[in-house]
């Protein structure tokens, strides 16, 4: 009879899971709502978007701008410090609601939903005055830094050849490290990041060599996250509209392009 009744039980718990599983990953924007509470996955090594500050506190374009975007959603924010390796999957397992600064790609698109571009970005290779790189065949037989799975690595491995020496980081700070400390020759990384890198190491000679994608920021939410891409989008609109935004990438990145 006990082991009957064990049965029953189990049957009830599977029957149950689904629901249980469809009320764990409930519509981000319900969860938001009912606890008051985005959890926003940042960068933290990625100037001018996110870092951390001589206090220890995080700071950047991002930081600021979860905040705003916090306030629009009746929510307090929770930032949730992320890499490029491991971010998107700290959305799609629900650790995180949203996260900031994402390019969008074909690939990404099969997974995330996007919206609308709030700041503007680009990739390029960067590297010393004296080494000549004109065109990707240029970087043959050459050490490039990078982030590994961030749109940095994705679009030099695209144009690569054979030869070169693609060393991936963990995270951006360990790409930049690395080509500061001449572990490699050059470096792909986001152009206004690498203005701060010149900004603050400024004997070292870090040129535009190749110019590799244009990618502006979004906002990346989980596939079939419309109402909450929809709010975000909303937010972002009443942001531009009340100078919010103007103000932060003025403050973060000089004066507005977009």
């Amino acid at each position: 009879m006990k082991t009957v009744r064990s049965m029953l039980s189990c049957l009830a718990l599977i029957a149950l899971a689904p629901a249980m599983s469809s009320l764990a990953h409930a519509d981000s924007l319900d969860r938001i709502a009912q606890t008051k509470v985005v959890r926003i996955g940042v960068f933290q090594d990625y100037p001018p978007f996110g870092s951390i500050g001589t206090d220890m506190q995080p700071r950047g374009l991002d930081i600021d701008l979860a905040a705003v975007l916090a306030a629009k959603l009746g929510a307090r924010v929770e930032l949730v410090p992320v890499t490029g390796t491991n971010r998107i999957a700290y959305l799609t397992d629900h650790k995180v609601d949203l996260l900031m600064s994402v390019g969008q790609t074909p690939a990404r698109d099969k997974v995330l939903d996007f919206t609308h571009a709030y700041a503007p970005y680009y990739i390029a290779v960067f590297g010393p005055k004296t080494l000549e790189v004109k065109q990707a065949a240029d970087l043959a037989g050459k050490s490039v830094a990078t982030a590994g799975g961030t749109n940095e690595d994705v679009s030099l491995t695209k144009v690569a050849p054979a030869t070169v020496t693609i060393k991936r980081f963990d995270d951006q700070s360990g790409a930049i490290s690395a080509f500061l400390s001449g572990q490699t020759q050059l470096i792909s990384l986001g152009g206004d990041v690498a203005t701060r890198v010149r900004a603050q190491h400024p004997q070292t000679s870090m040129d535009e060599k190749l110019r590799l994608l244009d990618s502006p920021m979004h906002i990346a939410v989980n596939k079939g996250e419309a109402p909450l891409r929809d709010r975000l989008n909303a937010a972002l609109d009443d942001a531009r509209k009340d100078g919010s935004i103007d103000k932060i990438e003025k403050k973060w990145l000089g004066p507005a392009t977009l």
